[in-house]
């Protein structure tokens, strides 16, 4: 319970074979941990803000 990041929901990418990761950039987030998912090589990074970011790819998609 000490932990800043307890009770936070755990999924489990390592099990995907391809993750994105929607982000505004690589510094680390409120607890100060370093994501070692940000390095895997099935981990794509996607810059912006979420909400903004992923209504550009719903967009894009629907266009296809």
């Amino acid at each position: 319970p000490s932990s800043p990041i307890y009770g936070m929901p755990i999924l489990n990418v390592q099990d995907a074979e391809q993750v994105i990761v929607v982000k505004r950039g690589m510094a680390t987030g409120f607890a100060g941990i370093e994501n070692e998912l940000f390095y895997l090589d099935k981990t794509s990074m996607l810059f912006g803000d979420a909400k903004s970011v992923l209504s550009q790819v719903v967009t894009e998609v629907k266009g296809l």
